[in-house]
């Protein structure tokens, strides 16, 4: 039985959720610098498509920042900023504007109480603390379980590796609760870039092929976690089963 070598769970479950995940990030970033190499008709940049899609939702006081990097775009509801990367922020390309347009259905989610991200923030310690005690769980019940005789110590000890499984699964509810929120926000980038003409009919498709190939990339973390989930629950019954 191995965590992090590889064996039948692993190669089965997990192996081919990785490969789809890392297909998904290097067609985000082809798509994205495709989409970015075109200079948009009207010259909108990503920052002043941000502001029109906060404007045109009744959405005021929220800044608008650049940040290094390359997609690394996000809102931060903390601070009620949208930070926008280097590729986006001053760039007048379909990319940057579909980028910009869904980092700020992000903080019109937030401006309207959109219940799914309210949920994701609620939950985001939770995880947190969840992810970092799943594996030691885990770790020490399967150990313990294998050293001891006693029956009773062993059962306990399972339940314990069990516990470890159940703090991992709620990294598996982050990244479901994340999926309505993250399409939701392409969604109303969509069709604030459709309603304001931002961009032109064809500019527009290359927008969403853009923040369809994003949206992959959540989809694909969410397949992860969940065989990931599924592999830690067969292995930990299985060596119960053993012991």
């Amino acid at each position: 039985m191995l965590f992090y070598g590889i064996d039948w769970t692993y190669i089965v479950l997990v192996l081919p959720t990785i490969v789809f995940a890392l297909w998904a990030s290097a067609h985000v970033n082809s798509t994205f610098k495709k989409y970015g190499k075109i200079r948009n008709m009207r010259g909108m940049t990503g920052a002043q498509a941000a502001q029109a899609v906060l404007s045109a939702n009744g959405v005021s006081g929220v800044r608008i920042e650049r940040i290094s990097g390359s997609l690394t775009d996000h809102y931060d509801p903390k601070t009620n900023v949208i930070r926008l990367s280097e590729d986006v922020y001053d760039a007048p390309t379909p990319a940057a504007v579909g980028v910009a347009a869904h980092e700020a259905g992000h903080a019109v989610q937030y401006a309207e109480n959109y219940a799914p991200i309210k949920l994701r923030s609620a939950i985001v310690n939770v995880t947190n603390i969840g992810s970092k005690l799943s594996m030691p769980l885990i770790l020490i019940g399967i150990l313990m379980m294998s050293i001891s005789s006693l029956a009773k110590v062993s059962r306990f000890f399972y339940y314990v590796a069990l516990a470890g499984v159940l703090c991992y699964g709620l990294c598996v509810i982050f990244q479901l609760v994340t999926l309505p929120t993250e399409f939701n926000a392409s969604r109303r980038a969509v069709k604030a870039i459709e309603g304001s003409s931002l961009l032109t009919a064809e500019e527009q498709k290359g927008a969403r092929k853009v923040l369809s190939a994003a949206a992959l990339t959540y989809v694909a973390a969410l397949a992860t976690s969940l065989a990931q989930f599924v592999r830690l629950l067969l292995l930990v019954s299985g060596n119960r089963r053993r012991n």
